[in-house]
């Protein structure tokens, strides 16, 4: 069985910019409220493009930095949960768009833990043969989804994408993917919710709070474990940029002393799917991640759900 790698990253982030200070005039909040609370200072709100477009700029940008083409890829993997569409699926109009001919195309909603569930899922059809070379994509446009009048929730939620090209290994060369941690806790579902009797985001903050602080970090350690990197090697902790304490709190239990901490969250919010391949992708073109560079992805959140896997920077 081959292994795979990344290639290839992209991002893209609507123009508009909704500062605290400009909430501060819709709703009975403030900056200094906000930032003490959750970190976050600004994020992107899409006006005029859709879940699709997004995910299709980032894609386009991840498939350029990967040096392919469109009739290079088999394979589409969409994660979001705030595509308005049932059907068509957000990757089969991501794909006509990009020109590519004929591939599997499908959508994956497991909310904030998105993109490392659909890079889990790339990673294992180029493992079995069933695909080649794919893109992955997390996105959401979640102004859609929130209320503006609720100033609990109103102030955590952006628009983005972000996108990574996978493919396969060449004989006796090191897997650049590593094995996937993941799982649930149904029980707990009801704490993030977007509802048909009631459209907008809600969540039990202090419930999703604790959950992610006490819980988590073991199993992100386990990823490592899996991909066989020690804590001392992990170059940067991309985790779901939920908000700053959450961030902060498992990082300090996770105990990765070279980590380089993504808090994409302070200028683009709680992007949920795109918050990963967004981090991450900023932090590769920044430079602050080598070529080679190992890097500890974790995505959790509504479901509850948790995903999660070491990569090598491409």
């Amino acid at each position: 069985m081959t292994g795979t790698r990344v290639i290839g990253l992209g991002h893209y982030q609507p123009s508009k910019v909704l500062t605290n200070e400009d909430l501060s005039r819709m709703v009975d909040t403030n900056d200094e409220w906000i930032q003490s609370r959750v970190g976050i200072r600004e994020r992107r709100i899409a006006e005029n493009e859709s879940v699709a477009d997004m995910a299709f700029f980032a894609a386009e940008k991840a498939l350029a930095a990967a040096g392919l083409t469109s009739g290079d890829i088999d394979l589409v993997v969409v994660a979001t949960c705030s595509a308005i569409d049932r059907v068509p699926n957000t990757a089969c109009r991501v794909a006509e768009r990009l020109g590519v001919a004929s591939p599997a195309a499908y959508d994956i909603n497991t909310a904030c833990s998105g993109f490392s569930h659909a890079l889990a899922t790339a990673d294992h059809a180029i493992r079995a043969g069933a695909a080649t070379k794919a893109i992955v994509i997390g996105v959401e446009k979640l102004s859609d989804f929130t209320d503006w009048t609720d100033r609990s929730t109103c102030v955590l939620f952006g628009d983005a994408a972000g996108a990574a090209v996978l493919t396969a290994t060449a004989e006796g060369e090191e897997p650049g993917v590593g094995p996937v941690v993941w799982g649930s806790v149904p029980h707990m579902s009801d704490a993030v919710r977007i509802e048909a009797a009631h459209p907008f985001i809600a969540q039990e903050g202090q419930t999703v709070f604790r959950w992610a602080i006490t819980t988590l970090a073991p199993l992100a350690r386990k990823a490592a474990e899996r991909a066989g990197v020690s804590m001392d090697d992990i170059t940067a902790f991309v985790a779901h940029q939920a908000n700053l304490r959450i961030i902060e709190g498992i990082a300090k239990k996770l105990n990765a002393p070279n980590a380089i901490i993504a808090a994409d969250v302070v200028e683009s919010g709680n992007t949920s799917a795109a918050s990963v391949p967004l981090a991450l992708s900023k932090l590769a073109e920044r430079g602050d991640i080598k070529s080679g560079d190992p890097v500890l992805l974790f995505g959790f959140g509504g479901g509850l759900t948790y995903a999660g896997q070491v990569i090598r920077c491409p």
